[in-house]
């Protein structure tokens, strides 16, 4: 580790919460439903807008109508990805004459891409089309963001609402979002890209003559919009199969810097937004402070670790110095690491470098920051899941107090807490039952390409991405294969939607109840005591829930390595 490495992680984190919190200001404006002076620039798009998709914006929905409409509208939205997946070679800008996708590979890309989680078994510049990459990958990317994004929202009105059923209108907000933040930033940021050195064209692929006299073929394409958005939505995915760590994806340490600034900025901008509509900023920064302390340890142990280098080479051939091993030089170390542990704290899914090459300590951060699912997160869900484990944490020292459970002046009665329970145990769920299948079952174990603790690791690590709608990998897996795709896809679209049934129940709950005004048997949420048991709650939970799986994964893998006996 290094000095220079260590400031450079701390000020990228530093600049990502100081975004964030005049965005979070503005998304609050853009949320509370008053009129604002930037509606005369957007009014007359979002009318012609809700015009097309017959929308009434002046009605109020309750949480059953909210969630009807947003899960219509990405279950239609899947269908149309398939199909332009499945077709894409019989359809316009396909340059390179790529086939269409097999059926298992089509539903395993649509359903990680309409769950923001975007894994891609396949890579990209060989296995989609220009129309694909836009159609099918870019589209969604805008689409899945706004759609964690406005339930979050949703949630929060109910939240604060008083005996009121509404929660808002979906129409309104899903096209508020895209109209008034990701599309003005991602067009943006793309621009920033392109100026950088990102390719954005719809020519062909490229040869040329090499150095040595070879031809080579270069792939390019609509490469730049895709970027913008994939860190702005914090979607993951790529438009080259070796992500942000291709030079036409990330080419300099200024694009790697604004595409983690690009991850996180939104999400932590959210917890911000979120203490403007309760009237409580001190809850959003008790919020910043130990997620944020989280995120550093986090991204300190995997530095460490990289920058350490492999004990037994040291012992063995006397190597001394950083893993390298999957890391680009231009980036080094340090901001590889920083990387990985914003890119699954923020549950993006983007990486500049391979996981599956880290330290098996480096790779168990990003694994527990995907178990956790609530280190800031990503858009939306991130929010939602934070609150979850709020309620579940005054539920239980209520307990301990021996008083009636409150939330932001709403009581916590056994129905929230049921939800708020099944929305927390369904994310171990379909991680160890599924990764437990796959690792005693042939068709499971045969995709493995790396032996003993290492191999499982890959497993969780594929299971655990795709329940947290994270989309990184352990890249020694070979994922595409039909058990594979089916599964992942099915863990994916559970990972996504459970929860968000669950917490828009709990929000037309709490939005019923009336709000009580703080007494003194209030229990306080804003003080950094309660924010240290909020941590020891979901760090005890995942430690009970994950633990026995991590211990005979990287924990165990590490502990061989400390004593030479892995060759």
């Amino acid at each position: 580790m290094t000095i220079a490495g260590s400031i450079g992680i701390l000020a990228v984190i530093a600049l990502i919460l100081i975004i964030g919190i005049p965005l979070g200001d503005y998304l609050y404006y853009l949320f509370r439903g008053e009129p604002s002076r930037m509606d005369k620039v957007f009014h007359p798009l979002e009318k012609w807008l809700f015009r097309a998709v017959g929308a009434d914006p002046s009605v109020k929905m309750d949480w059953k109508a909210y969630l009807r409409a947003l899960i219509m509208v990405n279950f239609a939205m899947m269908i149309f990805a398939y199909l332009v997946f499945r077709l894409q070679g019989v359809l316009p800008l396909n340059p390179s004459h790529i086939k269409g996708m097999p059926w298992d590979l089509a539903f395993n890309t649509a359903a990680s891409f309409i769950t923001n989680t975007n894994w891609q078994n396949y890579a990209g510049e060989q296995s989609m089309s220009y129309l694909g990459q836009m159609l099918g990958i870019t589209y969604l990317q805008f689409t899945s963001a706004a759609t964690g994004f406005v339930a979050a929202i949703a949630f929060v009105r109910g939240l604060i609402a008083n005996r009121s059923e509404s929660i808002g209108n979906f129409w309104v907000d899903f096209i508020r979002i895209h109209t008034r933040l990701l599309l003005p930033l991602a067009f943006v940021f793309s621009l920033i890209l392109i100026g950088l050195g990102v390719p954005q064209t719809l020519l062909g692929p490229e040869t040329v003559h090499t150095l040595q006299g070879v031809l080579q073929t270069i792939s390019r394409g609509p490469v730049a919009s895709l970027e913008a958005i994939k860190q702005l939505g914090t979607n993951g995915g790529g438009y080259y199969n070796a992500n942000s760590a291709h030079p036409f994806e990330n080419p300099s340490a200024i694009s790697n810097v604004l595409e983690m600034l690009a991850m996180g900025i939104v999400s932590t901008a959210l917890v911000w937004t979120f203490g403007r509509f309760i009237k409580n900023r001190k809850q959003a920064v008790v919020l910043y402070v130990f997620l944020t302390a989280i995120l550093i340890i986090g991204a300190f142990i995997i530095y460490s670790n990289e920058a350490g280098g492999n004990p037994i080479l040291q012992h063995v051939l006397g190597i001394h110095g950083s893993n390298m091993e999957g890391k680009e030089e231009r980036f080094g170390p340090a901001m590889s690491s920083v990387f990985a542990a914003i890119t699954t704290a923020f549950t993006t899914g983007a990486v500049n470098s391979m996981h599956d090459s880290y330290m098996p300590m480096g790779g168990f951060i990003p694994l527990l920051f995907m178990m956790f699912n609530l280190i800031f997160g990503g858009k939306g869900v991130g929010l939602l899941n934070i609150l979850m484990f709020l309620i579940i944490t005054v539920f239980l020292s209520g307990l301990m107090v021996g008083r009636t459970p409150e939330i932001f002046g709403k009581k916590i009665e056994a129905r929230e807490i049921k939800l708020a329970t099944i929305a927390m145990l369904a994310h171990p769920f379909i991680i160890l039952v599924p990764a437990a299948i796959a690792l005693v079952t042939k068709v499971g174990t045969s995709s493995i390409l790396n032996p003993g603790l290492h191999g499982l690791t890959e497993v969780l690590y594929a299971y655990t991405s795709a329940a947290a709608n994270n989309g990184s990998a352990f890249a020694g897996l070979n994922g595409n294969t039909v058990f594979y795709n089916v599964t992942l896809g099915l863990v994916m679209l559970i990972g996504r939607y459970v929860s968000l049934i669950a917490m828009f129940a709990i929000a037309g709950s709490l939005a019923k109840k009336a709000v009580i005004p703080p007494s003194a048997g209030t229990l306080r949420t804003d003080t950094f005591a309660f924010g240290g048991v909020f941590v020891a709650v979901f760090v005890i939970v995942g430690a009970l829930t994950f633990f026995p799986a991590l211990a005979i994964g990287p924990i165990g893998e590490q502990l061989q390595m400390w004593a030479h006996l892995l060759h």
